[in-house]
């Protein structure tokens, strides 16, 4: 077994750790050491690995979900991409409350930023590219950071419960509001820029 491959059936056995012990604790009262108890690993290689529990974290998160949905084309898949991320939401409610009693919503919603916003630059560009409507990069990044922000806020929200819609709702929102919306903006924006 090479070192690579080691290295990641330590991070996945501590990650099966975590998320077994955030089955029944707050994050912030799990140890390091009962994460090494558990997979009969030392101190020492845990923080090889992570910088604390919260790095563990993000990396379970990413590794789980964030990494598949980067995979998906968001203009000809964007439900697949939504109902997936809505999935794995479901599924694995009791970590992100869980994350979310530690950290917060900001912190949280942070936490999913970075990944998102990847997502929706490549979901604004393919929809430049496919109008054939070349537009300054900055309105891009733009346009990007405000699908993610909503795009987290809303999921966030719909986590906590406390969006009133059932989870097909939801998703149907946003879908519409996705499709609708960015051919919609990036037309008038071509538009304005040619008006200047």
């Amino acid at each position: 077994m090479t070192n690579e491959e080691l290295s990641l059936r330590t991070k996945k056995a501590l990650a099966a750790a975590l998320k077994k012990a955030m089955e029944t604790k707050k994050l912030s009262k799990i140890t390091v050491s009962e994460l090494i108890a558990q997979c009969n690993i030392n101190r020492k290689t845990f923080y090889y690995h992570f910088e604390d529990i919260y790095a563990l974290l993000k990396w379970m998160l990413e590794e789980e979900a964030i990494e598949v949905v980067k995979q998906y084309d968001m203009v000809v898949n964007s439900e697949e991409v939504f109902r997936f991320v809505m999935d794995y939401v479901e599924e694995n409610k009791h970590i992100i409350n869980c994350a979310y009693d530690s950290m917060g919503h900001e912190e949280l919603k942070r936490f999913f930023y970075t990944d998102f916003i990847s997502i929706f630059l490549v979901a604004v560009k393919n929809e430049e590219d496919k109008l054939g409507i070349p537009l300054d990069k900055s309105f891009v990044e733009f346009l990007a950071r405000f699908y993610t922000e909503a795009a987290t806020g809303i999921l966030i929200d719909w986590i906590k419960n406390r969006v009133s819609q059932d989870r097909e709702t939801v998703l149907q929102d946003l879908l519409l509001i996705y499709r609708v919306s960015i051919p919609t903006i990036l037309k008038a924006k071509a538009e304005q820029d040619e008006n200047k």
